[in-house]
């Protein structure tokens, strides 16, 4: 079995295989018992679909450089995940990113002169194998089960969503309303030493209010000031984070890069 072409894998997925039915005839799939592969990951990659359920759980914050893209902060140091337990479970009461819940399968080119995608799978993760118990891949005449085409539906919506993302960051940077960001926390112990955070970019709420009065309705009737706005208010809940990398004995670095 060969696996697809992959120059850079994508963020959690070490290996990946296309799925069908000649090879995976009899595989099936099992219970995904922990979220390990998402115990070092501070910052996961965000849909701009998803603003409003994430904004209510973590910082929406964006990458620096020439793409910027959405990303959910789950800490503010790098290696740090504040809603995984000792138990490599995630707390169960945050959203969980459909980046994550995709995971681990992905729709993926298998050769890069072609748009055509193919549903696949990171081998690595023991949960998809040829096991005794589990959800079948392919029923006995080798066709993909409900499940099978449940998870394919998935993906294909995960990547429209990926468009509407680009799209969306697209129009940020039309409107030229970003700016780097940077964040100061101070603990009431220590009121002198703040924690400053910076290496992400965010939508810069001046040049959002100085927008002419059309762009502005633009903005409503298309949706984005909503995801905006969720964005914004989602920055409240740095010191949220904070405060639960200090309840782990993970005191944050004071003068750091989130990335």
């Amino acid at each position: 079995m060969a696996s697809a072409p992959q120059p850079q894998l994508p963020l959690f997925y070490k290996d990946l295989l296309p799925l069908n039915s000649r090879d995976h005839a009899d595989w099936k799939v099992g219970t995904m018992e922990n979220a390990a592969f998402l115990a070092e990951t501070h910052a996961v990659p965000l849909t701009s679909d998803e603003f409003i359920d994430a904004q209510r759980h973590f910082p929406i914050v964006f990458t620096a450089g020439e793409n910027p893209l959405p990303i959910a902060l789950f800490g503010l140091n790098e290696g740090v995940n504040t809603f995984i337990g000792d138990d490599k479970k995630l707390v169960s009461e945050i959203y969980v990113p459909a980046y994550v819940r995709r995971y681990p399968f992905i729709l993926a080119r298998l050769h890069q002169d072609s748009d055509e995608m193919s549903l696949c799978f990171d081998p690595t993760v023991s949960v998809v194998g040829k096991h005794a118990e589990g959800v079948e891949l392919f029923d006995a005449q080798a066709e993909p089960t409900e499940y099978t085409k449940g998870v394919l539906d998935f993906c294909r919506r995960f990547e429209e969503a990926g468009q509407r993302t680009k799209a969306f960051m697209d129009e940020l940077g039309k409107l030229d309303i970003m700016m780097d960001g940077e964040i100061s926390i101070t603990r009431n112990d220590e009121p002198d030493k703040p924690f400053v955070y910076r290496g992400f970019r965010m939508v810069d709420e001046s040049k959002l209010r100085d927008l002419p009065t059309e762009k502005l309705e633009a903005l409503i009737k298309n949706g984005m000031l909503v995801l905006i706005h969720a964005h914004l208010f989602s920055m409240n809940l740095m010191r949220n984070i904070f405060q639960r990398q200090v309840g782990m004995g993970l005191l944050p670095t004071p003068d750091a890069t989130v990335n």
